[in-house]
């Protein structure tokens, strides 16, 4: 996105244009340069006729001569990329925003309107575009192939987590009552049969809410072992680029179906990473010191990047150590944390997880193996 802000052409007389974007309604605020309170505008959410004819307008009262650039941002949220597509289509330069790196004011409570939130858009884009790169983080937008090939393996995790739920509520309503019984092809007529502390049977409209939530966890039970068929099949039969690096991650003892998948879809299928300092940033797995006079500490990893991807590093990163105790990564963990306390047992695999991520991207890019890892045959 970087490469974008410095195109080749100038942006004097060029029309600066932020979205506050809402489900209802959209406000924008229009300006041509710093000092000019923006002009605005507000429309129905979605309207491309309306948008387009603000814009037109907007060119017409400020001044901005027909065929000048447009220059437009707004912050990433429920709309995502579609409108950034449109724009770009219609010869607008767009950039979405990372909501999280625009600063506020910190000392006490801040007002906040869409009005306010449109004009610090309006500054921050002016500013953006005659220099200050670090105004705030610019999304890197995916391809709409690389977007949809996200959906498999998200809805798979949004699947597990019902699934778990369902399975937390069985259990927490059986525990009221005083009775444990394990999740199983006979569940419901062990509760029909299940007794509480007197002897009594348990009451109907806690059975009938028991019956209720094991159908709702069957249900979610077939989804997801139908979209785990669907991704294996896809890992089989699929000749694509992305479908090949799933099957080399699968080659390396320790990497399963869920984590080569994921990688894969999340970062390595469409990302291209330039140095191994911008992969650890976007995984959120970058310390982030804090130095001020004499005092000087860590204070933990950044969490700024992908959370995916960082939770599954770390998964893997446990199972590495099991999996693969011979590598040289295992070796560093053992002799830096294998012996301390189990807080900096947590803490290293955390740093296990950053050289990891780093060591299967080079696996990837360059087909080196880790130092020491083994393979396994895939079928």
């Amino acid at each position: 996105m970087e490469a974008t802000r410095k195109q080749e052409y100038s942006t004097e007389g060029a029309l600066y244009v932020a979205f506050e974007l809402g489900q209802r309604q959209w406000k924008l605020g229009c300006s041509v340069g710093v000092g000019q309170a923006p002009r605005e505008r507000t429309i129905d959410a979605g309207d491309l006729v309306a948008l387009g004819q603000e814009l037109q307008r907007a060119q017409a009262k400020l001044g901005v001569a027909a065929g000048s650039p447009i220059l437009s941002c707004y912050e990433a949220g429920l709309d995502g990329f579609w409108l950034h597509r449109y724009l770009t289509a219609q010869g607008i330069t767009n950039v979405v925003v990372d909501s999280a790196s625009i600063a506020v004011d910190r000392r006490a409570k801040r007002a906040k309107t869409d009005r306010l939130d449109v004009h610090k858009l309006v500054t921050m884009l002016i500013r953006y575009y005659h220099g200050e790169a670090h105004v705030w983080r610019v999304v890197h937008v995916p391809s709409v192939a690389a977007e949809d090939q996200r959906h498999l393996h998200r809805q798979l995790l949004s699947v597990k987590r019902d699934e778990q739920r369902h399975r937390n509520r069985i259990y927490g309503v059986l525990a009221s009552q005083g009775v444990q019984l394990k999740i199983g092809a006979d569940f419901l007529e062990r509760v029909a049969e299940a007794r509480q502390w007197d002897g009594a049977p348990l009451p109907e409209g806690l059975q009938a809410r028991v019956r209720r939530e094991y159908q709702g966890l069957q249900f979610v039970q077939a989804q997801r072992e139908a979209l785990q068929a669907t991704r294996t099949q896809y890992i089989a039969t699929a000749a694509t680029e992305e479908m090949q690096q799933v099957r080399q991650l699968l080659s390396l003892r320790g990497i399963g179906e869920n984590s080569a998948w994921l990688l894969v879809m999340e970062f390595f299928g469409w990302r291209a990473f330039r140095n191994r300092r911008e992969l650890g940033a976007l995984a959120g797995l970058t310390p982030t010191p804090y130095q001020s006079g004499d005092s000087h500490h860590e204070q933990g990893i950044s969490k700024a990047g992908n959370r995916h991807v960082r939770r599954m590093m770390v998964e893997i990163a446990w199972c590495w150590l099991r999996f693969q105790p011979d590598s040289a990564l295992t070796q560093w963990y053992r002799e830096r944390y294998g012996n301390g306390p189990k807080r900096m047992h947590r803490i290293g695999v955390v740093a296990l997880a950053r050289k990891l991520l780093i060591a299967l991207w080079r696996f990837l890019e360059e087909g080196e193996v880790p130092s020491g890892a083994q393979l396994k045959p895939v079928s």
